[in-house]
């Protein structure tokens, strides 16, 4: 029987993730290569996170994040009940608000200095 389908010339190389490497397509970037050379590396993404003073919302949103956390280990861990748990999210939430802002904006504050005290 006669093959109905055409060969093809060229071999398609292919990685493991399925991406076909095709010959011929060297010269330009790939749209992976060009978001790479964009990125921040984490220096640059650390001191442009200590550029912005502390604010309270990001605070709250950090805050609300631990003290579920605690809550759930209240839980989960110490087999506590769940109005037990709730209850101790709730101080935790309370007590967590002004200590993330103080040690933010104290951070905040000697990055400043340090930033001053380089440029002279």
């Amino acid at each position: 029987m006669a093959q109905t389908r055409k060969k093809r010339k060229t071999k398609h190389r292919g990685t493991q993730a399925g991406t076909i490497d095709r010959a011929g397509r060297t010269s330009r970037q790939t749209r992976q290569a060009a978001r790479t050379t964009t990125k921040k590396t984490a220096t640059e993404r650390r001191a442009a996170r200590f550029e912005r003073p502390p604010t309270w919302r990001g605070t709250m949103s950090r805050a609300g994040m631990a003290a579920a956390l605690f809550g759930v280990l209240l839980v989960l861990v110490f087999h506590r009940n769940v109005a037990a748990g709730v209850i101790g999210a709730a101080f935790a939430f309370l007590f967590y608000i002004p200590v993330s802002y103080l040690t933010d904006r104290f951070l905040y504050n000697r990055y400043q200095r340090r930033k001053q005290q380089s440029r002279g």
